[in-house]
């Protein structure tokens, strides 16, 4: 490599030319960046050393700094997106025009048509929403127009237009009045439409509330009459679904629909009668049959007596067989066999008041829990509990009838209660019914 000298006239014009270029004034640009930097550095002095270690907050974190957690909810709740209620405001308005681009008219004609697609099928709840829909649209032009025309006030006669301003004035209300109409026709078919879906899913009483609604915009509309008429049957209201039939068919006495649906009204009315008159022979009946049972256990002088909380016997309790219209015919009684000492029990349905305890007891015995043979016919004591609350040891061959109509006896909720013990065990059980219930009567 070759290095050149520099000679010392080259190095004097050099010197002179940074000389020059030092004593004339710095551009602006640089000036400025000098002074920001400055500005920067002092900057830098006076900020507090947290800020040099923690970072700025967010936009967002910044806009919710100063405000409560309930404010900033409620905020977030005034947006669609995070709304858990309908609010009207001018968001969710926005929405709405962009849901519904065309007018009121327009959007519930799309609806209708679609609820009738579908409706076709028998998708009856999505036609349902569908039709829903469309009617919410006009029932707010409708409440619009009623408050409008609530809220109105009588104004000053305007001064009269020209000719050619009144022609386009009155064209423009001939335009809006058509409006008008074909809305509420338009409503009015909507109505019809979702009756007729609330029919065919069993949903009655929003079908004939639709049907009203149907028919207050048109009372002549058949269709909203049958529908009505049809719900108001289903659920046995005779007198509604005759009602709106006559209604209909004195609008149209020709209607088959409506004839047919008179045709069923007439035959429920029928059944409906009939069976209100044999659920009033039933209760006459069964009023006829415990009189004559009160007045047979008067009769016997058997006492009885009945608790707040009787139990559950199902078809069991006092009867009179085999006639129980017949006041000749024998008692019959529910009957409870206890035994005590082991717990355990028999019920017969019908002890009859000819019979005897040894009747029964000749096909209860041998019991299958009864390992020590200690129940036989002549190994065991029966006793009764009287009506002061002792015990009174009963014959087994003694008839029913006999022992309840001594006097000393009742019959506690339509049950006779019987304890059987063995005789060895006999003597000890009484004395510990006995002492239980001197320690009741005790307490009491």
């Amino acid at each position: 490599m070759h290095i050149q000298e520099v000679s010392d006239e080259v190095a004097e014009r050099l010197k002179l030319e940074e000389s020059q270029r030092a004593s004339q004034p710095e551009p602006q640009e640089q000036k400025s960046e000098t002074v920001s930097s400055e500005k920067s550095q002092d900057a830098t002095k006076s900020t507090p050393a947290t800020a040099a270690i923690f970072p700025e907050i967010s936009p967002g974190r910044a806009m919710t700094e100063r405000k409560t957690v309930d404010e900033v909810v409620a905020e977030l709740k005034a947006t669609p997106f995070f709304m858990t209620e309908l609010e009207e405001n001018d968001e969710t308005d926005a929405f709405k025009a962009l849901s519904y681009e065309g007018t009121p008219l327009e959007n519930a004609l799309e609806f209708k048509e679609q609820g009738n697609e579908v409706y076709k099928i028998k998708r009856y709840a999505d036609a349902k929403e569908f039709y829903t829909k469309g009617i919410l649209i006009l029932a707010k032009e409708e409440r619009k127009r009623k408050q409008k025309a609530e809220s109105s006030t009588p104004q000053p006669p305007a001064p009269e237009p020209r000719k050619e301003e009144d022609g386009e004035q009155s064209k423009k209300e001939e335009t809006s009045e058509e409006e008008v109409l074909k809305e509420r026709a338009l409503l009015e078919t909507l109505y019809g439409n979702r009756s007729a879906c609330h029919l065919e899913l069993k949903n009655y009483r929003s079908c004939w509330l639709d049907g009203s609604a149907a028919l207050r915009l048109n009372p002549n509309n058949i269709k909203a009459y049958y529908r009505s008429a049809r719900a108001f049957l289903a659920v046995d209201r005779i007198a509604e679904a005759d009602d709106a039939c006559a209604r209909g068919l004195a609008i149209d006495e020709s209607n088959k629909p409506l004839k047919a649906v008179a045709r069923d009204i007439i035959k429920r009315a029928e059944e409906t009668t009939a069976r209100q008159k044999r659920d009033a022979e039933t209760l006459a009946r069964e009023k006829r049959r415990a009189l004559l049972i009160k007045a047979a256990l008067k009769a016997r002088g058997i006492h009885t007596r009945t608790t707040p909380q009787p139990p559950e016997m199902e078809d069991a309790g006092i009867k009179l067989e085999p006639d129980p219209d017949d006041p000749t015919s024998y008692l019959v009684l529910p009957t409870v066999l206890l035994y005590p000492v082991h717990l355990e029990s028999d019920f017969i349905k019908a002890f009859e008041e000819t019979h005897t305890l040894a009747d029964h007891l000749s096909y209860v015995f041998p019991l299958p829990w009864d390992q020590e043979n200690a129940y036989t016919m002549n190994g065991v004591e029966c006793y009764m509990e009287t009506i002061k609350g002792g015990l009174i040891k009963i014959g087994k061959s003694l008839s029913l009838l006999k022992v309840l109509s001594s006097g000393k006896v009742e019959v506690v909720d339509e049950v006779v209660r019987i304890f059987i013990l063995p005789i060895a065990k006999a003597s000890d059980w009484v004395e510990e019914f006995k002492m239980k219930k001197a320690a009741e009567k005790g307490k009491a």
